[in-house]
């Protein structure tokens, strides 16, 4: 009886790994965990809910006077506000070193993986970090023709963990979302301006404002963003793809899956005709320039074993990873 048994687990993980993937890429490991992009769509949606309009999340945005991209983690643009927003998914007892403003935080032991001796980490102040984001993003949006009036962003620190800890929080800075705060958000009375807001509109005429924010929505959805990847088990990972990697007939099936024709991918569903047949249908979108989106109606089709692989970079990590098709639910590709 219990041979049986074994051989019976050991030919469902046989099944398994063959059909669902378990191959390097299929499960986050510790390296890849700083680029899980997981809490930031969390966060996201649960702001969209709140307040209406449209989340930009993963902006890569290049920074001239450093000659690199600067990281945003996202922009939440509704018809009365634009408000650069930072999730800290840190966890812990944090407080302020009260020289430069930097987050120390200390582990609570049995709270999560944490342990007595682990030792207290360092973040740069996230205040800081966030202004620094805001000229960012002005002069980007300068350049590709918008100048923004004074105050027209601004911008928010949220701390969406739960084991995020402090024995003072009337020290920490309006801008600053602890997680007390996160839970209790409530929606603001349609009629009434986001207590975010701070004067950004000035009074205006109600016309500037939507040509305002016709052309920040235009610039937002053309904007440099990571490559994303979204893997069974509601799990994201930003990064860069790179390529495929399979049989000769799905490659060519998926020649034209590149960033310069195609912006989203998505999985749709798998069909078995025996082992050797195990297939997944991938659908792609070709890019739209003029309005960052896709109709349903121009969408593509093509079908490959399901054991083709994506070959990504993830954000903050030193491997290059591999994730078969069959734990992928979607890819979006930036321009």
């Amino acid at each position: 009886m219990w041979v049986e048994l074994i051989c019976g687990l050991v030919i469902f993980r046989l099944l398994k790994r063959f059909f669902y993937g378990d191959g390097d890429g299929d499960i986050l490991d510790a390296e890849t965990f700083s680029s899980d992009a997981t809490p930031l769509f969390t966060v996201a949606d649960r702001l969209e809910k709140l307040y209406g309009g449209k989340a930009y999340v993963g902006l890569h945005i290049p920074d001239p006077d450093a000659a690199v991209r600067r990281n945003i983690d996202m922009v939440i643009l509704t018809k009365r506000e634009a408000v650069i927003v930072s999730v800290k998914n840190v966890s812990g007892m944090i407080s302020i070193d009260r020289k430069d403003g930097a987050w120390i935080c200390s582990p609570i032991a049995g709270v999560g993986h944490q342990k007595h001796n682990s030792p207290d980490q360092r973040l740069p102040d996230p205040v800081a970090e966030i202004k620094q984001q805001v000229s960012i993003l002005e002069s980007y949006l300068e350049q590709r023709g918008l100048a923004l009036p004074e105050g027209y962003l601004s911008y928010k620190v949220i701390c969406p963990n739960p084991n995020f800890r402090t024995t003072h929080p009337n020290l920490f800075p309006s801008e600053i979302i602890t997680y007390d705060q996160w839970t209790q958000l409530k929606p603001e009375p349609k009629n009434m301006l986001s207590g975010w807001i701070k004067g950004a509109f000035g009074g205006g005429k109600k016309e500037m404002q939507e040509s305002l924010h016709e052309k920040l929505n235009f610039i937002l959805c053309t904007a440099p963003t990571w490559d994303r990847l979204e893997l069974k088990g509601n799990k994201f990972l930003f990064g860069e793809f790179l390529e495929f990697k399979g049989k000769q007939d799905d490659i060519q099936a998926l020649g034209n899956v590149r960033r310069s024709k195609v912006g989203r991918l998505i999985i749709q569903k798998t069909s078995m005709f025996g082992l050797a047949h195990s297939k997944l249908q991938v659908l792609y979108s070709p890019r739209d320039y003029r309005s960052g989106g896709t109709s349903a109606s121009e969408w593509k089709e093509v079908t490959v074993r399901s054991n083709t692989e994506v070959i990504f970079q993830p954000q903050n990590s030193t491997k290059i990873r591999k994730y078969k098709l069959s734990s992928v639910i979607s890819m979006s590709l930036s321009a």
